[in-house]
């Protein structure tokens, strides 16, 4: 496991250029501009939706800025990561508010706020989709679990909007590889907001990696917490003699 990540890192930090971002450090971008991959990923999404649906939301994107209203927010982060949990939720976003507004001839936006304070940059993604039941909440982020219908292979020139059970799963993953999150807040009958927290520091964007010791088993036994970071421990929690978890 050792020389895996020492092997990781190299690749990471090997001091290689890449042509198209030579300002990156491997695949970190040290000024990565949050509101432009924002963008991006929406306008993936938006040409998959289009394929789909012959039609699709507008977005409306706002930021909040506390060093200054007016600074573009710049963070150092994977691109690619933060592009990932976007494109999904654009893409979940996308479908139900087309589905639930199919016969309206106005689809009402998808809004944005990216917001960076002392300790969190936090995008929080609005819909009008619907929304979902919260009994269904956590089983959104289980593998293979998918509101979709399953895709049809059928036709092989274009990828799939959704029904794999993925995208949500690994997207939280994402969040969590650097100390961050990614959850979900619905309304059933109106909307879903879909909430992603990075840290806005670097030194706090530690990796979170399993290391298979003596040490980390202990902590994994008496922790509360899903391996892969993404469902809650189903196992009820032992009460010491003050009522505290041990």
């Amino acid at each position: 496991m050792y020389l895996i990540r020492v092997f990781i890192l190299a690749l990471i930090f090997d001091g290689s250029t890449n042509p198209a971002h030579p300002k990156h450090i491997g695949s970190i971008d040290p000024n990565c501009d949050v509101v432009e991959v924002v963008k991006d990923a929406y306008e993936s999404a938006k040409m998959l939706c289009d394929q789909y649906y012959l039609t699709s939301p507008e977005v409306e994107i706002k930021q909040v800025n506390f060093e200054g209203p007016s600074d573009p927010i710049h963070i150092v982060y994977v691109p690619s990561h933060l592009y990932h949990m976007l494109f999904e939720l654009f893409k979940n976003a996308m479908r139900a508010t087309v589905e639930t507004h199919e016969t309206s001839l106005h689809l009402p936006p998808i809004k944005v706020r990216v917001s960076l304070g002392r300790e969190d940059l936090t995008i929080k993604m609005s819909d009008r989709g619907g929304g979902v039941p919260l009994r269904k909440i956590e089983r959104l982020f289980s593998y293979m679990y998918s509101t979709a219908p399953s895709p049809v292979a059928e036709n092989t020139r274009n990828a799939p909007l959704a029904g794999f059970g993925y995208g949500l799963p690994i997207s939280r993953l994402y969040a969590k590889y650097f100390q961050g999150d990614l959850q979900l807040y619905s309304m059933e009958g109106y909307g879903t907001s879909a909430v992603i927290y990075l840290k806005a520091l670097s030194t706090e964007s530690i990796e979170r990696l399993p290391v298979f010791n003596k040490s980390a088993l202990r902590h994994y036994q008496t922790s509360t917490e899903a391996d892969d970071w993404c469902i809650p421990s189903s196992e009820p929690k032992k009460l010491g003699k003050y009522g505290y978890s041990v």
